[in-house]
C-alpha cells in the first residue's frame, strides 16, 4: 500500500544481496524506507538473510513485520 502497487519489476545489478534490495528500495520509495529496516524477504518462497545474493529472474516477496498473542 505504502508503495503504491500490488507488485512491481525491478531491474537489478548481478551480485545485489538482499541488503543492497532494501537499500535500493528504500532510495527509489523513500514512503518505504523505514519499512526496509524489518521487512523479511523471501527469495523464490524461501525466507533470504541480509547477505543472500538474489538469483536471475527471482521471485522476491516482502512481509512487514506483525505481531501476535
Amino acid at each position: 500500500d505504502r508503495a503504491g502497487t500490488k507488485s512491481m519489476e525491478l531491474d537489478i545489478p548481478a551480485d545485489l544481496t538482499v541488503q543492497g534490495l532494501k537499500d535500493k528500495i528504500a532510495s527509489e520509495y523513500p514512503k518505504l524506507k523505514e519499512s526496509m529496516t524489518s521487512v523479511l524477504i523471501t527469495i523464490n518462497r524461501e525466507y533470504a538473510f541480509d547477505e543472500a545474493v538474489i538469483p536471475p529472474n527471482a521471485e522476491l516477496a516482502m512481509f512487514p513485520p506483525v505481531s501476535g498473542g
